[in-house]
């Protein structure tokens, strides 16, 4: 057989057309996430009207939120023919299971959208039956885009998609903070228990916006940091601490049901511009990614094809057999005298350190992957006990993670490590 066997040279040739494939894959995932994160936005939105309506009896709000629905409607049919042309034109199109599936929950989710409409216009929900309906549907929507980050296996794109749902799921805690907001100020009233929300809330997007800054560029974290200095974040606070001082005591104008909601919104906009960047990042690295692998594979088949015109040396040539870096008998203290240059054709030389740059490429990659999917785990694990305290406790999802924050803090570990230790102890 010769040195280089040709079926050696086709799995080389097929593992570039794989990762390009891969490629191409998480290029529709990072357009999927896109056409998503906007769909929140319009729900979000949705949801906010929706509860000033509701809390007003239908005094206010009535046109902005018709107008509202009709741009909800317009980006969920944009949503849906995406969806279509990306994942259902070819059955074998190498997508994620879980992916797919998340998919088809947020779908029938929205499939049942005009119901819920129906009851908030004929006033048959209440403002926390409709709040939890929309909570409901983003909290689905954003399942896949944690899902198209789970998936990610490419380093740079994985840690951007990161980034992205981490900030998304802070921005849709702002989200149902002004919706708590809308409740309250609709209802003239506050109480102790929606003050907590209030700060759960607000600790809870605090935790978001870390990890995103973790994962996010320069240019983004200085968007995140002007905004969290700006005079719609002090106003924000400062009717968070009204919110809170309404609690111990006294009623407050319907009005101001407006006042908060077109503040909140503001900020809420505000933190869509900084979505609007990461995702424009997302697809230019993916258009990139794509580009710079279609290179390599006509560098690979240049030197194939040279390979195939080359014949090869009677000598030993430098081969995995006989490479020092490579793994090989344990303990052994032996290391093999590196050939030289003459002892092997060039190119038949250049055909092994391209097998071995990508087979350790791949390493790199494996290793910065699971540094970036760490904070995607450490929340699924958050998540788990969460749900755990809440179904022994009987308690609230802001009570189950005060509970673990609260353990955290006095254990002098990370949140992350707890919630590890309690689902450890009750899935034993």
């Amino acid at each position: 057989m010769g040195k280089h066997s040709e079926i050696t040279k086709r799995f080389l040739l097929a593992a570039k057309y794989q990762e390009i494939q891969a490629l191409h894959h998480l290029s529709s995932n990072c357009r999927t996430v896109e056409a998503i994160k906007d769909m929140i936005h319009q729900l979000q939105r949705e949801r906010g009207m929706s509860n000033v309506f509701l809390g007003s009896k239908g005094d206010r709000f009535t046109a902005q939120r018709d107008h509202q629905i009709e741009s909800s409607q317009e980006c969920e049919q944009d949503l849906r023919s995406l969806l279509k042309s990306l994942y259902l034109g070819n059955h074998d199109n190498g997508q994620s299971m879980r992916l797919l599936s998340s998919i088809t929950f947020a779908l029938q989710g929205m499939d049942h959208l005009p119901n819920l409409r129906e009851k908030v216009s004929a006033l048959q929900v209440n403002t926390l039956e409709s709040t939890n309906a929309y909570c409901r549907l983003i909290a689905g929507l954003l399942d896949v885009i944690f899902e198209a980050a789970d998936v990610a296996s490419d380093p740079e794109m994985t840690r951007l998609l990161v980034a992205l749902f981490n900030f998304m799921q802070g921005k849709e805690y702002a989200g149902q903070e002004r919706a708590w907001g809308a409740i309250g100020f609709a209802e003239s009233q506050f109480d102790s228990e929606l003050c907590d929300r209030i700060t759960a809330l607000t600790e809870s997007q605090q935790q978001c916006f870390e990890t995103f800054s973790n994962f996010a560029d320069a240019e983004e974290q200085a968007m995140w940091a002007e905004l969290a200095n700006s005079d719609i974040a002090n106003n924000i606070q400062r009717l968070r601490e009204m919110i809170c001082a309404l609690a111990k005591g006294g009623d407050c104008s319907p009005e101001l049901s407006e006042v908060w909601y077109d503040i909140a919104t503001n900020r809420i906009d505000a933190m869509q511009l900084i979505e609007e960047h990461l995702t424009a990042r997302l697809n230019k690295q993916a258009e990139l990614r794509i580009k710079q692998a279609e290179d390599e594979l006509r560098n690979h088949e240049l030197l194939v094809a040279s390979l195939n015109n080359t014949p090869a040396h009677s000598g030993s040539p430098f081969t995995m057999l006989f490479d020092a870096s490579v793994r090989g008998l344990r303990g052994a203290d032996i290391r093999e005298e590196e050939l030289s240059e003459s002892a092997t054709l060039s190119a038949h030389k250049s055909f092994y350190e391209l097998i071995r740059g990508q087979s350790q490429r791949i390493e790199e990659m494996a290793g910065q992957l699971t540094a970036a999917k760490q904070a995607l785990n450490e929340q699924k694990v958050i998540d788990r006990a969460k749900l755990l305290l809440m179904q022994q406790g009987k308690i609230s999802e802001q009570q189950a993670y005060r509970k673990l924050q609260t353990s955290a803090m006095e254990q002098n570990i990370r949140i992350a490590e707890l919630a590890q230790r309690v689902v450890q102890r009750v899935e034993k």
